[in-house]
C-alpha cells in the first residue's frame, strides 16, 4: 500500500516557501524510473486498478444521463493528485476522460509523459505537470468534474487544507474519489511492519503510521467542507495472488467517494443500496 508524496498543503494563495517536503520528495525520486514494472515496488498499485478504476467509472456512470460507447468518461475532466507514473490517470484517459496529472517530483512527471507517448489516444487525453495542488488552486477555480486522490491523503501534513483546495477546484457536485489506510492497529502491523520490513511488498520508510487517516476523521472533514459523503467501501489486498478486493472492513485500506454540494442542497442523489452493492460487485469485474 503506497502513496507517493507527502503535500505540506500551506493555504491557498500563499506566498510561503515551498509546499512540498524535501526529504519526501527525495525519497520517492529515487523509484521514479520503477512506476511502470508490474512486479517491481509499485506492484500493489498496479492491481489496485482492478478495483480502483471500475469504482470510480461505475459511480461516475451511475451520476449520468449520458453515456458514450466505448468511452463511458468522454466529457469528464478529472485531477488526478499525486499521479507519480501515471498509473490512474492512463486508465481513466482510456475510457475516454480528459486528465490532468500533478505530482510535485519532477521524474515521475518525466516518467508518466513519456509513458503515455506508447499510445496516441493518451497522448491527447493527458496532461502531466509537475505541480503541488495548491498551485492548481492559484491557478484555476471550479475547473475540474472529478478529483482523484488516491494513496495520497496518507502524506497530507494538513488534510483539511487538502480538502479545502480539493473542494476549490472542484465544479460544484463534482466527485472526489479518495483511496488511503485506516490508523489502526492492524493496519500498523500488516501496512508497516509485514508489509515494508518483512515481505518487501512497499519500500521500506514508505508509510508513517501517525500520519494514517481513520474514516471517520476524513467523512467528519469532507462533511464539515460542503462534501456529502455517498460511499465508504473496505479494500484489502491479497499478497500472496497479489490482487485486490472489496471488503465489508474498513480496518485497513479503503474508499470514499464524496460530492461536492451544488447551488441547492443535493441529498436526493445519495445511491440507494443496491447500487452501492452493485459497485462494489462490479469493482472487481474489470
Amino acid at each position: 500500500q503506497l502513496s507517493l508524496l507527502r503535500f505540506t498543503v500551506k493555504r491557498p494563495f500563499s506566498t510561503s516557501h515551498s509546499s512540498v517536503d524535501s526529504k519526501e520528495m527525495k525519497k520517492f525520486q529515487l523509484l521514479a524510473h520503477k512506476w511502470w514494472d508490474e512486479e517491481g515496488e509499485y506492484a500493489a498499485l498496479h492491481s489496485m486498478n482492478d478495483i480502483r478504476v471500475p469504482f470510480i467509472r461505475d459511480t461516475l456512470l451511475s451520476m449520468s444521463s449520458n453515456y458514450h460507447l466505448g468511452n463511458p468518461l468522454s466529457g469528464i475532466k478529472i485531477l488526478d493528485v499525486g499521479c507519480g507514473g501515471g498509473l490512474l490517470s492512463e486508465p481513466l484517459g482510456r475510457l475516454g476522460a480528459s486528465v490532468t496529472g500533478i505530482d510535485p517530483v519532477e521524474d515521475n512527471i518525466r516518467t508518466a509523459d513519456q509513458h503515455k507517448l506508447f499510445d496516441p489516444v493518451l497522448a491527447k487525453r493527458i496532461q502531466y505537470k509537475s505541480s503541488s495542488l495548491e498551485e492548481i488552486v492559484e491557478e484555476s477555480m471550479e475547473t475540474f468534474d472529478v478529483i482523484v486522490a488516491s494513496e495520497v491523503v496518507e502524506h497530507v501534513a494538513d488534510l483539511e487544507t487538502f480538502i479545502k483546495c480539493c473542494s476549490q477546484v472542484l465544479k460544484p457536485e463534482g466527485s472526489l474519489f479518495i483511496t488511503t489506510i485506516n490508523k489502526t492497529q492492524l493496519s500498523y502491523v500488516l501496512g508497516i511492519v509485514v508489509a515494508e520490513k518483512i515481505m518487501g511488498i512497499v519500500p521500506e520508510g514508505t508509510h508513517e503510521w501517525e500520519k494514517f487517516v481513520p474514516p471517520e476523521e476524513l467523512e467528519r472533514l469532507l462533511e464539515s467542507n460542503d462534501f456529502s459523503v455517498k460511499a465508504v467501501h473496505g479494500m484489502l489486498y491479497n499478497p500472496l495472488s497479489g490482487s485486490w478486493s472489496w471488503t465489508e472492513s474498513t480496518s485497513l485500506n479503503y474508499a470514499v467517494h464524496a460530492v461536492k454540494s451544488g447551488a441547492q442542497a443535493q441529498d436526493t442523489d445519495t445511491p440507494p443500496e443496491t447500487d452501492t452493492q452493485q459497485h462494489r460487485a462490479t469493482a472487481g469485474t474489470a
